[in-house]
């Protein structure tokens, strides 16, 4: 309880921090408002593209050309941007679900997203880690996005996984690129009439809604075929997504359970809870889905909760691309990408396997 104390602290900003959060604060609402322009401006023919996407790569081009004249002043801002203000845009998350959307789906969804998410993250560590020796924090954020809800996943996963910067970078760029491959691919497949012998119209909804990456490319891919696939592939995702909170706390877990193994003294089994990096977060992201679903608040206040939470998220990801290098993306290959591209394809056969066993249940 005294750490929960001492990291409340932690989320009041100082003097120190206030440049760096202005000019990210600034970045973020930029992008917010360039990806709705984008959208009125192409008529809705520019799909799946996010503010997260826009501030990402906004930030990037900043990061590596004007920015590094002015890090100095501004990083403790742009710091805390990254870790703080992460922290209260996962939190804050839970305004956009609710446990009802849970009920609503039903049962199969909750499997299905279940060992989508499990057996997607498992495979992507041993594909990863063993045979192609991806750095091992990059493939646990690569597993993190594809297996739960893309870039937001990925960002959650930085402060239990303690990556540096360019490797979160890794993990949504193969978010972004095999995410939107998916929002297009899918309906596609359904229009050629491939899926319909396996899945009907609502099971394609569980099927989209627990394999594609990001929560904006499961609207589209859904939305394509009809407004209720559209429904029931957001509430799978959100289902999905409600399983952030508990995979962040076992993959806290186990990698403190996996430093205690590197050590010559072996640690109990309280001593190595005690050491578990609790991710507070994510108890808070799902208390605020529970008084979401059953305290009563008003249309607007939950509007405005969800709108400050779309900042909070975009700043963060604009602060991730300020302090991201190209020359450390360089470095770090084409294996990540082939990691993605393996994941990819397990998420649509493996995925749709899945989905099509627990229909015929």
């Amino acid at each position: 309880m005294h750490a929960f104390a001492q990291s409340v602290n932690h989320y009041f900003p100082s003097n120190r921090h206030l440049a760096g959060l202005l000019v990210v604060l600034i970045g973020s609402l930029l992008c917010l408002w360039l990806n709705s322009s984008l959208d009125t401006w192409s008529n809705g023919r520019i799909v799946g593209l996010s503010s997260l996407t826009l501030a990402i790569l906004l930030g990037m081009l900043l990061g590596n050309t004007v920015y590094p004249s002015f890090a100095e002043r501004l990083d403790a801002g742009v710091g805390f941007a990254k870790g703080q203000i992460l922290r209260l845009a996962i939190m804050f998350y839970g305004f956009k679900l609710t446990m009802t959307q849970v009920a609503s789906v039903g049962m199969p969804a909750i499997m299905a997203d279940a060992l989508v998410l499990t057996s997607t993250f498992l495979l992507t560590y041993w594909l990863g880690t063993k045979w192609l020796k991806v750095d091992k924090k990059t493939t646990l954020l690569i597993g993190s996005g594809a297996s739960i809800c893309g870039a937001a996943a990925v960002i959650a996963a930085e402060p239990v996984v303690k990556a540096e910067a360019h490797k979160v970078t890794i993990a949504v760029a193969t978010v972004v690129v095999f995410g939107t491959i998916a929002m297009l691919l899918y309906p596609f497949l359904y229009h050629l009439g491939w899926l319909q012998p396996w899945l009907n119209a609502q099971q394609y909804g569980i099927y989209t809604g627990s394999t594609i990456h990001e929560v904006a490319q499961v609207v589209v891919a859904g939305n394509a075929i009809s407004t209720d696939v559209g429904n029931t592939a957001v509430v799978t995702k959100m289902i999905r997504v409600m399983m952030l909170a508990p995979f962040l706390l076992i993959l806290s877990f186990a990698l403190t359970k996996s430093e205690d193994e590197n050590n010559d003294e072996k640690l109990s089994l309280i001593a190595r809870v005690k050491q578990v990096n609790v991710p507070w977060f994510a108890f808070i992201f799902i208390v605020i889905v529970i008084l979401h679903t059953w305290i009563p608040m008003s249309e607007s206040f939950v509007q405005n909760m969800v709108i400050l939470d779309d900042v909070l998220l975009t700043m963060a990801m604009f602060a991730l691309g300020l302090t991201t290098h190209l020359s450390a993306i360089r470095q770090a290959g084409v294996k990540p990408l082939i990691l993605g591209a393996l994941i990819f394809a397990w998420l649509i056969v493996g995925g749709g396997l899945i989905n099509i066993g627990i229909s015929s249940i």
